[in-house]
């Protein structure tokens, strides 16, 4: 049985009803499957979510959307990094800057064209033309942008979601040529035949962004002994000076000594052209023990005794500079090759010092081939499979049967002298996960040396958070080669260049870009294959179209999203250039960020952007990569939506998910799981059982005429509006900061501590008990009216749907139908009151120690309620004995009661002891006391006093409570 049924039932009078209880539509739970929807339909239908970013009259903000790739479901790395950048633009919106984000989607790609291959049969495959594949691949890239685009508009993301910006669109496609032109114009593209990283499983060139290093990667490594054939002058007298003889003729020299080389691609050495030493080091003749010299680094003697299991004695030192011109002849092949001299990167680090040198399958090995004049010699095909060229090996796949195959022929041959495995970091293509290899390809290159010291100049004209990105994405500018910008696929953009038939020169102008580019702005990029040479050679080549034939590879992905300041926030109104902000994941700056800075760079000389965020990767509660052969994806749509299970997986919404980006330090990797969601939505409640509170406690209150004046508020009041002021300055900074996890720990500290546990806490008797009109309870209506306005401002940005539900549910009227056409929340220059910080800090502090002992009464048993008590008090630090003064020659009779402060019936400050006490407890500032309350219960406020009963009219209530139905009585009439 209720208390109001006991009530009546004894003939006693409720006095429920004249409390002032809350009254709000805003309820306790979200309900964000439903209202959240609603809420993103109003922002729509009144143009707040792009209109009011348009219309702003500050400074132009642009955020600069790096594309994700249009394929595949979205997942938690997707929802860290819009909800990051939406919390920024709202933000900024709020401030009142002028900001459009363009959505971007990347489009092109040997996935989505693997996608159409794989839902075709054999013969569907077989009758399928380039443009056929282009216009499946670009349908498809369209429904997956649809399907991706529907799942940012639920988190609550703003943008312009009518005009997003696909790498597939024609205006796109010929932005992209033209920053292709420009860089060929300036001199900054060439072709040429150089070792590529080349995917055998893709069949074509990747770039460096392309490719991942899984770990547990082995290699078959060998140690091989070529045999000598002919030595320089200069060797042979060096070795005859120190009395060693060796035979003059080739056979007999063979087998006295040998030129020893270690590999972890034994498949190359069909291509092998020379050995490469470094002038610099030492190197040794060494036998050994069968009359065999062995020659190696003088450095790696000892080691390779070891692991060769010879004992290898050194006979003679000699400077590698020595060694050029050492004849040599292949063990397996009818071949002989010189001896040569590397670079740097040759050293005694592994193997033998002595390098085998491959031109057409390493890069340095180019480099090395190209300074000795060696030819270029690559017998791999496109699908991995070694040429005629490779002789007796010829038709083996160099990923599967090739190095077995290799080395028992050298074992055969007695070159062999070990095989080992070998785990190292070795490269894959990132899309079909399997090991690439280096190839030497007629491709087109980007030459970064071009551009390099302005590139490097420009990362420096950059901010960059964290400071660390800066270190690396300059290691990287400073490190990297050529930039391979062609692919051998057919859906993506053309590089519009012309083949003479006859003779392999290329025709590439600027009156042929030029015509391209015109071209493909009209038609699309499809032009390229829906035209022959004749409709796409500009008028000047027309008579001449028979003679050349356009090329067939295309732009590297990375190009085309690179180009994006020039098709995206270069050309579109209310965007600028360089942008204010790139953010992505810290893996982009090998890929989107390096691939923008350097078609920027190359074209106009500096950066697209004028600042970088990164942010880490999204893991399991274990920090373990979410896999769905570990079970352990979250899917953000579960969370906002639910999962099967509603029970194990509720449905949160996307104000939680939210809350989860902006709870993270997100510079890091960082974890997301159901114990930390719970946490989140634990957060969330609170936040959002404050507003309530505040809410519902405003329902008979209206500012323009209820509201108390700041300067007349009682300390109480104004020091709540002090440590607001505070709250709302530190939040600030941690939105200009880009520091988000601060906004989250201030929000929950201000939500709990200062308004639910302390203001709100005291409050409450003011709120329920007063008299409607009285003076106490508008007091502290005002505050909460100023804080509850402010406090929906300061989460917009984050928890952008409750502060929208808040203000739609605020019981008075205000200007602006949006809590966004507010404006970010400024702290009024009346708040601002340090006079009562450092009393108050005092009071919480003695609060807090005598909730201490009232609790370890209550844990006892011998309290309920902390209006049961009755507490005395002998203040001992100066610093409460100063506060108590204040609190008492300053506060408001009515408020700044000390008594109340502590929610207990009865307090005495000093005086006698009390003879009989509950618990006492003598702490540095003060010695507590605590009884029970003396009196009885009034049963509409809960105090104890001493005049229940005295009424006649209300036996139950004190005078206080008697006083207050006279006045609600009169208020009301």
């Amino acid at each position: 049985m209720s208390k109001e049924s006991r009530d009546a039932a004894e003939g006693r009078p409720s006095y429920k009803d004249t409390l002032n209880l809350l009254q709000t539509g805003f309820g306790m739970r979200a309900n964000a499957v439903q209202r959240e929807p609603e809420l993103q339909g109003f922002w729509a239908e009144q143009g707040i979510d792009l209109s009011l970013g348009l219309e702003n009259s500050g400074a132009v903000f642009t955020l600069h959307d790096g594309p994700p790739y249009a394929n595949g479901a979205l997942h938690m790395g997707h929802a860290l990094n819009k909800v990051l950048k939406d919390v920024i633009n709202k933000y900024q919106v709020l401030r009142g800057r002028r900001v459009r984000f363009v959505p971007g989607w990347d489009c092109h790609g040997l996935p989505i064209e693997l996608k159409v291959l794989q839902s075709m049969d054999q013969e569907q495959r077989q009758a399928l033309t380039p443009i056929k594949l282009r216009k499946k691949a670009a349908a498809y890239a369209r429904k997956q942008v649809e399907g991706q685009m529907k799942g940012f508009q639920r988190w609550g993301i703003w943008a312009d979601w009518d005009h997003p910006y696909l790498t597939l669109q024609k205006e796109y496609e010929a932005a992209q040529i033209r920053v292709f032109g420009e860089m060929v114009l300036k001199g900054h593209i060439y072709r040429g035949l150089k070792p590529v990283h080349w995917s055998p499983s893709s069949r074509t060139a990747l770039a460096e962004a392309e490719l991942e290093y899984p770990d547990g990667h082995t290699s078959p490594s060998v140690f091989v002994a070529f045999p000598a054939v002919q030595l320089p002058t200069a060797l042979r007298e060096a070795i005859n000076a120190e009395g060693i003889n060796l035979p003059d003729d080739d056979t007999s020299l063979g087998n006295s000594l040998q030129v020893a080389i270690w590999t972890t691609t034994p498949w190359t050495l069909p291509a092998n052209l020379a050995v490469s030493v470094n002038d610099r080091l030492d190197y040794a003749l060494a036998d050994d023990g069968t009359g065999r010299m062995l020659l190696v680094a003088s450095d790696l003697i000892e080691t390779l005794t070891a692991t060769l299991g010879l004992p290898l004695s050194r006979k003679l030192t000699v400077k590698g500079a020595l060694l050029a011109g050492l004849m040599y002849r292949h063990p397996l092949l009818d071949r002989t090759s010189p001896v040569v001299i590397g670079g740097e990167y040759i050293t005694t680090e592994s193997g033998t010092g002595l390098v085998h040198t491959a031109p057409g399958h390493g890069v340095d090995d180019f480099h090395t081939g190209q300074k000795n004049g060696l030819p270029v010699l690559c017998p791999v095909d496109e699908g991995g499979t070694l040429t005629s060229e490779a002789g007796p090996f010829a038709g083996l796949n160099v990923l599967r049967d090739a190095n077995p195959a290799i080395i028992e022929a050298l074992d055969a041959a007695g070159a062999l002298l070990k095989q080992e495995t070998y785990g190292h970091r070795y490269p894959y293509d990132w899309r079909t996960k399997k090991p690439t290899i280096f190839r030497a390809t007629e491709q087109w290159f980007a030459s970064v040396d071009g551009f390099r010291q302005q590139a490097l100049d420009a990362i420096d004209d950059v901010q960059w958070t964290p400071a660390s990105g800066r270190n690396r994405i300059e290691a990287m500018v400073k490190e990297r080669g050529d930039w391979c910008i062609s692919r051998q696929r057919t859906w993506g953009v053309p590089i519009p260049v012309f083949y003479h038939r006859s003779s392999g020169e290329v025709l590439l102008n600027a009156d042929t870009l030029s015509h391209i580019e015109s071209l493909i702005g009209e038609h699309g990029a499809d032009v390229w294959w829906e035209k022959d040479e004749a409709d796409l050679l500009p008028p000047a080549y027309a008579d001449q179209a028979d003679q050349w034939r356009k090329g067939t590879d295309t732009m590297d992905v990375w190009f085309d999203s690179g180009s994006s300041w020039a098709a995206v926030s270069s050309q579109r109104d209310n965007l600028s250039y360089p942008a204010d902000l790139y953010l992505e994941g810290t893996d982009q700056h090998r890929g989107w960020f390096q691939s923008s800075l350097l078609t920027s760079v190359a074209v106009n000389g500096h950066a697209p952007y004028k600042r970088v965020l990164t942010h880490g990767f999204a893991l399991d509660e274990k920090g373990r990569k979410m896999s769905k052969s570990l079970g352990n994806v979250v899917d953000p749509m579960v969370i906002i939506e639910g999962g099967k299970n509603q029970k194990q997986e509720p449905a949160y919404g996307a104000d939680v998910l939210r809350l989860w980006v902006s709870s993270v330090d997100y510079s890091a990797d960082v974890p997301i799981g159901a114990g930390i969601l719970r946490q989140l939505a634990d957060v969330y409640r609170k936040v959002r059982n404050t507003s309530r509170y505040l809410l519902g406690n405003l329902h008979d209150f209206d500012p323009a005429s209820d509201a108390i004046p700041v300067a007349d508020l009682p300390l109480l009041d104004r020091w709540m509006l002090q440590r607001s002021a505070e709250v709302m300055d530190e939040i600030t900074a941690a939105f200009e900061s880009f520091e988000f996890f601060r906004f989250f720990q201030l929000l929950q500290n201000f939500c709990v501590t200062d308004l639910s546990n302390f203001y709100l806490d005291i409050a409450k008797d003011r709120l329920y008990v007063s008299a409607p009109a009285d003076r106490r309870r508008r007091s502290c209506q005002t505050v909460m009216a100023l804080i509850i306005e402010r406090l929906a401002g300061l989460i917009a940005p984050v928890l952008c749907h409750m502060a929208e539900d808040i203000w739609q549910n605020l019981p008075y009227p205000v200007e602006e139908n949006s809590v966004f056409l507010r404006g970010w929340p400024d702290v009024p220059h009346e708040w601002r009151d340090l006079s009562v910080v450092e009393p108050v800090q005092q009071l919480r502090e003695l609060r807090t120690a005598v909730n201490r002992v009232l609790e370890d009464c209550r844990s006892r048993q011998e309290l309920g309620a902390s209006l049961e008590a009755a507490v005395r008090i002998e203040a001992r630090s100066p610093g409460l004995q100063s506060a108590l003064s204040w609190l008492d020659g300053q506060g408001d009779v009515h408020v700044d009661g000390l008594r109340d402060w502590l929610l207990v019936s009865q307090l005495q400050l000093g005086g006698e002891p009390w003879a009989e006490l509950l618990a006492s407890q003598d702490d540095p500032i003060a010695l507590i006391e605590v009884s029970r309350a003396r009196g009885t219960k009034c049963e509409r406020c809960w105090h104890y006093e001493g005049d229940v009963g005295r009424h006649p009219e209300h036996p139950h209530l004190c005078g206080r409570c008697v006083e207050v139905l006279e006045r609600r009585t009169h208020q009301l009439a």
